[in-house]
């Protein structure tokens, strides 16, 4: 009966190790796919790209739309999955964002100050069981009302 109980709390270790390296590494070539995404009222760029260079807890993310309401756009940000906040400008904006872990889930929670207008970003992203697309669903807060965003990418 010992045996089996130091069998089940060795097994238990190693699950809980396992869940912790379970984390979807994200780096990649990613191309939108606008027939899987859905940006509601918004019109949806022509085109979106996005790099991503994943080596936990660092995460680069490089952004290009194009033909979007604002004209064509190119972005490039940091952040740690630790949840500390990075700071940066954005469509002559400022911008604060932070990102984490919640399981397998990455959440990039967002605000910024448009023109005095106070807007919310909360993203969730999540990968496929193959790592090949990546799902970035993104709840949108304005004084003007709430917006629900899903942005399909395949891995290219």
């Amino acid at each position: 009966m010992k045996k089996i109980c130091i069998a089940i709390l060795a097994l238990a270790a190693l699950a809980s190790f396992a869940t912790a390296d379970d984390k979807p590494n994200f780096s990649g070539d990613w191309k939108m796919n606008a027939a899987k995404s859905d940006f509601g009222p918004v019109p949806a760029p022509t085109s979106y790209t996005r790099k991503i260079t994943h080596a936990d807890p660092s995460l680069t993310v490089e952004d290009t739309q194009t033909g979007t309401a604002l004209g064509d756009q190119h972005d490039t940000r940091t952040y740690t999955t630790d949840g500390k906040e990075i700071s940066y400008q954005a469509n002559g904006a400022d911008v604060k964002s932070a990102a984490s872990w919640d399981g397998g889930n990455l959440l990039i929670n967002t605000k910024a100050s448009i023109q005095g207008m106070d807007i919310s970003i909360k993203d969730t992203w999540t990968l496929s069981e193959d790592g090949k697309v990546l799902t970035d669903s993104a709840s949108v807060g304005t004084p003007q009302g709430d917006l629900v965003l899903k942005l399909v990418f395949e891995k290219q």
